[in-house]
C-alpha cells in the first residue's frame, strides 16, 4: 500500500495565516521534508506542535539527490509532508521533482492550501486579475532577462514575477524598456509582514523609485499589453514592436513585415514610423558642418 505526499502551504509572513490543517499534518507526518529545517522548527514552535516523524532537508541544492529517497518512502507507505520557507511548494520552490516522482509511482498527492504571494500580490495590485500568468524569477543576466521579457512583450494577461531586492531596479528598468515606461505595475514588498508596502505606478517611475534601494521579499505585478486596435497605436508603439523583434534576432525588413501583418497595417506605415524614429535619433549637425 503506497503512502501520501502532502504539499503544505506555509505563511508568507503573518504566522496567524497558517491553515488550520497544517498543525495536524505536521504532527502526523512520518517524514517532513523542509526547505529550511531551522525555519521549520520556528514554525512548529509557533504553532505549538511536536512533530513525531523524521525531519529531512529538501532544498535546491539537494532536491535532485533526495527525491529518490523520499519517493521510496512514499512507495513504502509513508506519509510525507513537504514544506518550503513560505507559500506553496513547487511554486518557484522545491517540490516539482518529488510530485513528478510520486505521480510516476502512483502515489496519492494532496495539498494543504495556504498563503500564496502570487495570488496575494494580484489581489492587492489594483490590476486586472481575471487572466494572469506567473513568470517566476526573471533571469539574472541582463541579456537573458531582456530576451525573456521580449517573449511576453505582447502578452495581454497580467504578468506576475518574483525578484530579489538587489536586482529589482535593473529588472524594472528592463521591463520599462521592453514593455514601455507607461505600462502600469505594482511592486509588492514584504506582503502580510510588519513593513508591507505596495508601490503602484508606471514602470518608468517604479524603476526610478527602486534605484534608491529596496529591501525585503518582492513580487512584481505588471499590466498586460494593451488591446488597442491598430488605428489607436501611435508611431512609437510601432517602432517599439519592430525593435523587440529585431532584438530577438529578426532582420528589420522581416520585423516590419511581421508587425504590419500582426496589426493589419500597410507595411509602408510601419516602415515610415521606423525611418522617422531613426532620423529623429540622429544628432543635429554641429556649427560649421556642411552636408556633402
Amino acid at each position: 500500500m503506497t503512502g501520501t505526499l502532502v504539499l503544505a502551504g506555509t505563511p508568507i509572513g503573518e504566522i496567524a495565516d497558517a491553515p488550520p490543517r497544517l498543525a495536524a499534518e505536521l504532527a502526523a507526518a512520518d517524514v517532513i521534508a523542509a526547505e529550511d529545517t531551522r525555519r521549520l522548527r520556528r514554525l512548529t514552535q509557533a504553532l505549538e506542535v511536536q512533530p513525531a516523524g523524521r525531519i529531512v532537508s529538501y532544498f535546491e541544492g539537494n532536491e535532485a539527490a533526495r527525491t529518490p529517497e523520499l519517493a521510496e518512502a512514499l512507495a513504502g507507505g509513508a506519509r510525507v509532508l513537504l514544506v518550503t520557507d513560505a507559500g506553496m511548494p513547487s511554486v518557484s520552490d522545491p517540490g516539482y521533482r518529488l510530485v513528478a516522482a510520486a505521480v510516476e509511482r502512483g502515489v496519492k498527492v494532496t495539498a494543504v492550501p495556504g498563503p500564496s504571494a502570487v495570488l496575494t500580490a494580484l489581489a492587492v495590485s489594483g490590476l486586472p486579475v481575471d487572466r494572469f500568468c506567473f513568470e517566476g524569477f526573471p533571469p539574472r543576466k541582463t541579456g537573458e532577462r531582456l530576451s525573456r521579457l521580449r517573449e511576453v512583450a505582447d502578452e495581454r494577461r497580467t504578468l506576475v514575477y518574483f525578484e530579489a531586492p538587489h536586482r529589482l531596479d535593473d529588472t524594472l528598468a528592463a521591463m520599462a524598456e521592453v514593455f514601455g515606461a507607461e505600462r502600469r505595475a505594482a511592486v509588492c514588498r514584504e506582503l502580510t509582514k510588519t513593513y508591507e508596502e505596495v508601490k503602484r505606478g508606471p514602470l518608468g517611475e517604479l524603476a526610478q523609485w527602486a534605484a534608491e534601494g529596496v529591501r525585503g521579499e518582492i513580487t512584481i505585478v505588471v499590466e498586460g499589453a494593451p488591446e488597442a486596435g491598430p488605428q489607436e497605436l501611435g508611431p512609437e508603439e510601432l517602432v517599439r514592436r519592430v525593435r523587440v523583434r529585431e532584438e530577438a534576432g529578426e532582420r528589420r525588413k522581416e520585423a516590419i513585415a511581421a508587425v504590419a501583418a500582426e496589426l493589419g497595417l500597410p507595411k509602408r506605415q510601419v516602415f515610415d514610423a521606423v525611418v522617422a524614429a531613426k532620423n529623429a535619433a540622429r544628432p543635429e549637425p554641429t556649427h560649421g558642418q556642411v552636408n556633402g
